[in-house]
């Protein structure tokens, strides 16, 4: 294929060969489907009582939410596609010289749980770009106003001016300093010198860190001292003025070997207790207001602070899109996955996200492109400021994306206006965050926004080249990983039940399949409703001897048993496709199933209260903080339950349940009861046992840290039993 491609070719595309298989199996799922319905119709005009009558209305909302879901999940498998970049034909389409500027957004919130040397390496690994240096600027948006931030950040410029040219005469590859360092990298004298530095910045920042504030001896310049004397008695992370520290300028700080060095520039928006706080998209809004006084690139890069670049060639492969969108004037953004550095053999948390990362945004590429991931992502400016055809023109000429900047970005009035942009109270009465710049109204402000610019008419691009553009973090507790999806659960029900609600606002704005896409997403946190009633409901009627399945001898049987296979083979499939393992699979429909027992259901339930008016906790952030005996066990593949979550109780009553169950059911069988009337149930309930043996493991046979709390064990018992009690009562009446 590459021996037919023009020298000034930059990029192609193509569609998946199991396209057509994919549309055929969901034909022939789909009239599956619709016979199951028709056959819990005909179970629930039939039941006699109104125990029977409840199980098979309960089993029909189970399974038409199901049917909903594999129906929507149906339209990323259409039309995926692959694409593939070619940057080494860059430059013989464009000079070097002529390369658009870029600004890079890099978020952080909180030193404690998003460590400042983990922002450094992030901020490095950018900065370090292949890419003209006075091209570059990066913003890093401090939402917590720490001056523990802002001192690792000073010391990140200084060690910058001799990591940066290193990088760029020895063609490193990996440019974030903490990756190159624990890797197998040659040795040197050089090297060894550059290292010591790193170490003496690394000590340094972190005895700053642990002593939570930065003493005089840690101030070597007047400037720096004025900077920090900001904070003064009454700042607050909730209530502070907005601080804007240019720490590095292109045209006048060089690096030692005399090249400019990136634009450098701290952004701690200012906050009010009186002001709503409007979390990481709020952030990213004053960000883009304060870039645009002081830079105003047409390529803006959003980054998580602890996603560090992989790839030094990465703008390249976006230019290969960008250099050509003449040609495709609604192309938007283009989306990197989103990979993870550290996941065990098993990734027992499913945090690499296959199929939310890398699997869906392939169909979605198909159709109108991915959604915004919230990291990892290159905009062009302009779409933040109304759809393809229409423009909304800001409150100030100097935020619009034609607006040239001429003065330097240290000059005082560009100073002055920037830190008069990142006020609190600038977006009163404005259209920012509503039909500008990036989204408000949930607590996934990621996704809402990506589906807004795809409402309004821009496109998108999924890049996944084989070498990982960004790797990030991943959280090593169950805990932390459930906190993190019971958020998103709340966040994307807030969409699905809005005024914008995909599959009504979405549908008439991108089309049926692109709705679905995103409906898909909006209402993924449902999937605990039907996952409880599989969890619980088939399990205590085997306990009280009730049927509620067909038998084996029954034709439907074979409905069912093609279902189950049928959903599980493909989803089987799409993963093995994905480059990944079978072991990997079995770790994320388990935590599918986990999930769905707790995060979901109490992301759910919080936003269902929070729609009645009730308090609930607002935006949490994910601890990026390592403890050694933690990381120890998840590399070993152990499951951490260490703390007292409520999020655990329903997994352990599953797990309580499940196996009385089928030990009941094994019973009977043993003495030559029923065993084709039971056998879908028992076969549910030896399912749920498989799935639950980190569970069991943890509540019984564990003495580590991470072991299931003990009071959580005891109150998941008796809730157990109370369960267990009152169906039994119900059955019997």
């Amino acid at each position: 294929m590459e021996s037919t491609l023009s020298k000034s070719t930059l990029h192609t595309h193509r569609c998946m060969r199991r396209t057509p298989f994919n549309r055929l199996f969901a034909g022939v799922y789909t009239i599956a489907l619709f016979a199951l319905l028709y056959h819990h119709v005909l179970t629930l005009l039939h039941s006699t009582t109104l125990v029977s009558f409840f199980i098979s209305i309960s089993m029909l909302i189970s399974d038409i939410l199901l049917g909903f879901m594999w129906s929507a999940s149906q339209a990323f498998r259409m039309r995926p596609i692959h694409r593939q970049q070619f940057p080494e034909n860059l430059e013989k389409v464009v000079d070097r010289k002529d390369f658009p500027a870029m600004d890079i957004f890099i978020c952080t919130a909180d030193p404690y749980k998003e460590p400042p040397m983990t922002v450094v390496n992030t901020t490095l690994s950018v900065m370090a770009y292949d890419y003209p240096t006075e091209k570059l600027s990066v913003y890093v948006s401090d939402d917590g106003g720490s001056e523990l931030t802002l001192f690792a950040l000073m010391e990140a410029a200084k060690f910058g001016k001799h990591w940066l040219p290193y990088c760029r005469q020895n063609n490193i590859v990996d440019r974030c300093p903490e990756a190159y360092f624990r890797s197998n990298h040659p040795r040197s004298s050089e090297i060894d010198k550059i290292k010591m530095m790193y170490e003496s910045m690394k000590i340094g920042v972190e005895t700053v860190v642990g002593t939570g504030k930065v003493g005089d001896q840690h101030v070597s310049s007047e400037e720096e001292r004025e900077a920090f004397n900001k904070w003064t008695q009454g700042f607050t992370r909730q209530d502070h003025p907005s601080v804007i520290q240019v720490l590095l300028e292109m045209k006048k700080d060089k690096d030692n070997t005399g090249q400019s060095m990136p634009n450098l520039i701290y952004v701690s928006r200012q906050k009010s207790k009186a002001s709503p706080h409007y979390f990481k998209a709020g952030a990213l809004n004053a960000l883009l207001r304060v870039s645009a006084i002081m830079t105003n690139s047409p390529v803006i890069l959003t980054l998580d602070c602890d996603m560090y670049s992989n790839d030094s060639q990465t703008p390249h492969r976006v230019l290969c899109y960008l250099i050509g969108s003449a040609s495709r004037p609604n192309l938007g953004y283009i989306q990197f996955p989103q990979r993870f550095h550290g996941l065990n053999e098993a990734d027992i948390y499913a945090c690499d996200l296959k199929r939310e990362f890398k699997v869906q945004p392939v169909g979605m590429d198909g159709l109108s492109g991915p959604n915004y991931v919230g990291t990892g992502c290159f905009f062009r400016r302009r779409v933040f400021f109304g759809a393809p055809s229409s423009f909304l023109p800001p409150e100030l000429p100097e935020l619009s994306p034609d607006h040239v900047v001429e003065k330097p970005i240290k000059a005082q009035p560009i100073l002055a206006l920037a830190h008069l942009v990142a006020g609190c109270n600038f977006e009163n009465q404005t259209n920012w965050g509503s039909k500008m710049g990036f989204r408000y109204g949930s607590l996934v402000e990621d996704y809402y926004t990506g589906y807004r610019l795809q409402c309004e008419g821009w496109n998108s691009v999924f890049c996944h080249p084989d070498r990982p553009a960004f790797l990030g973090d991943i959280p090593i507790s169950l805990n932390d990983v459930l906190s993190q999806t019971k958020r998103w659960s709340v966040g994307l029900l807030e969409v699905a039940f809005s005024k914008y609600c995909p599959v009504t606002f979405g549908a008439r704005a991108m089309g049926p399949l692109m709705g679905l896409c995103f409906a898909y997403y909006a209402f993924w946190p449902i999937f605990s409703i039907p996952i409880t009633t599989y969890a619980f409901l088939p399990q205590l009627a085997l306990l009280s001897n009730f049927s509620i399945f067909p038998k084996v001898t029954d034709p439907w049987f074979v409905l069912y048993i093609f279902l189950f296979l049928g959903a599980y083979a493909q989803d089987c499939l799409d993963f093995i496709l994905a480059d990944s393992t079978i072991q990997r699979w079995w770790s994320d429909q388990r935590m599918w199933l986990i999930r769905g027992l707790s995060s979901q259901l109490f992301g759910l339930t919080e936003f269902v209260t929070k729609s009645l008016g009730v308090a609930t906790h607002g935006f949490n952030v994910t601890s990026k903080v390592v403890d050694d005996e933690q990381s120890k066990r998840y590399d070993q593949g152990i499951f951490e339950f260490g703390v007292p979550s409520p999020m655990f109780v329903p997994l352990a009553m599953a797990a309580t349940i499940n196996l009385i169950a089928f030990v009941r059911g094994l019973l009977e069988v043993c003495s030559g009861g029923n065993v084709d009337g039971s056998l879908v149930q028992m076969f549910i309930s030896g399912f749920g046992i498989v799935n639950c043996f980190p569970i069991y493991e943890a509540m019984v046979l564990r003495t580590d840290k991470g072991r299931m709390p003990i009071k959580t064990t005891i109150i998941s018992i008796f809730l157990s039993w109370a369960l267990y009690t009152t169906t039994s009562l119900i059955l019997k009446i």
